[in-house]
């Protein structure tokens, strides 16, 4: 049956279930964007529709890093500039995009796609946790940094590597506590970003307890 709410458009309605789709988008603000593009002229429409192809069709994950790139490799595990002997590991690509603009890494990095959640359903094995293990055995690392979010799913992340990775003979370190608990790279300003990066210290969960996410 037809929503009469939306003047009995399916296509109207088609939209709204698409962009509730969106993460943190719900029916309300679906319902304000979807009539707020039905206003928008048409050539800004078509551009919006032809940016949105034209990432999808173009923008790839780095093979190496799980980075966002339009070629693979990225731009940056080919640069001969970066200190590929210091890796930083990361939830998600905007967190490179916020650490790459503080200047203060030069280093590489691997991109997780997320953190362990199992109240959501997100294990070890849905991450990019498995290739990370490979380039540690197959690249020249000396250092680890788990910059992780500072968060519970972040620092059980954390925990869950630094077990994994601690027998290899790297150097295991996690950014400065710069950072609020409970906030995401994304959102931290440059300065904060970059002080957390230049006070970073060796990693020990030896006296911590192990987060109650994990034991679920």
């Amino acid at each position: 049956m037809v929503n009469e709410s939306y003047g009995g458009s399916p296509q109207v309605q088609r939209l709204v279930d698409e962009l509730s789709r969106l993460p943190g988008i719900g029916p309300k603000s679906a319902q304000r964007l979807t009539y707020y593009l039905i206003r928008m002229p048409a050539e800004q429409a078509e551009s919006l529709s032809s940016a949105i192809v034209s990432v999808k069709r173009n923008i790839t994950f780095c093979s190496r890093c799980f980075h966002i790139t339009e070629t693979d490799p990225c731009g940056i595990c080919i640069d001969d500039n970066r200190e590929t002997g210091t890796l930083c590991v990361v939830e998600q690509p905007l967190d490179v995009v916020a650490l790459e603009k503080t200047s203060s890494f030069d280093g590489i990095y691997h991109v997780l796609h997320g953190s362990i959640s199992p109240m959501n359903g997100i294990g070890p094995e849905d991450l990019k946790i498995k290739p990370l293990l490979e380039r540690l055995k197959l690249e020249e690392i000396e250092e680890v940094i788990l910059a992780t979010n500072p968060n519970l799913e972040g620092e059980a992340t954390s925990m869950y590597i630094h077990r994994l990775i601690e027998g290899l003979g790297v150097r295991i370190t996690r950014p400065a506590r710069g950072l609020p608990v409970g906030g995401d790279l994304e959102y931290a300003d440059e300065a904060t970003l970059g002080r957390a990066l230049e006070g970073r210290q060796p990693v020990s969960y030896t006296h911590l307890t192990l987060p109650t996410i994990l034991l679920v």
